[in-house]
């Protein structure tokens, strides 16, 4: 599997690194743990039958969305996973449902195949490297995240939901300007809201 590009910002590169050694110290018990607390809270607010809820499929040692889809999909939510298209470009997504089979994309990563159906997401479950309390996250450096938020927020309300350990908070994100903020994150211990 090819590895994340690296943002070049050497501040958010110490953040990063420092977020992700603590990630991968958790136990494979607690990672599951974790998981399951945060599907079993679920989300803090109502979602409407039919919205689209765009997971993420995990790699490496991030938190799993997995059983907090499941909980979506009994609420008769639409899931999808994110597809990464070519490199500097925004996510497009394609619907999924559990069960449904995959295939590695080009960094390796599973996403649904073409004949899958592209689909526009009402919310995104999103992966992150580290959070802090204002609604920043750091990612792995690559932006997809960053402008895909940034082209669905200019045509539509998206709500981006920030899925880690509590272990990944810092006190500080350095956000730059592009950066996406978060309306919530939901860790194993709590959910924090950043935007009414």
């Amino acid at each position: 599997m090819s590895s994340p590009l690296v943002s070049p910002d050497p501040q958010k590169a110490i953040l990063r690194a420092t977020a992700l050694a603590a990630r991968d110290a958790l136990s494979g018990e607690h990672r599951a743990a974790a998981a399951n607390a945060v599907a079993v809270r679920g989300l803090p607010f109502e979602i409407a039958q039919g919205a689209v809820v765009a997971g993420y499929s995990p790699i490496r040692s991030e938190i799993d969305p997995l059983p907090l889809m499941a909980t979506l999909a009994a609420q008769h939510v639409q899931l999808a996973l994110p597809v990464i298209m070519a490199r500097g470009q925004p996510l497009q997504f394609r619907l999924w449902a559990p069960g449904n089979a995959l295939r590695r994309g080009p960094l390796g990563i599973l996403e649904p195949p073409p004949a899958a159906g592209e689909i526009i997401p009402d919310m995104l479950l999103v992966p992150l490297a580290a959070f802090d309390r204002a609604g920043h996250r750091i990612g792995y450096g690559a932006g997809h995240y960053d402008r895909t938020l940034a082209q669905l927020r200019a045509a539509r309300t998206i709500t981006a939901i920030g899925l880690a350990f509590a272990a990944q908070e810092i006190p500080y994100a350095a956000a730059s300007t592009h950066d996406a903020r978060l309306d919530l994150v939901l860790t194993e211990n709590e959910t924090i809201v950043f935007r009414s």
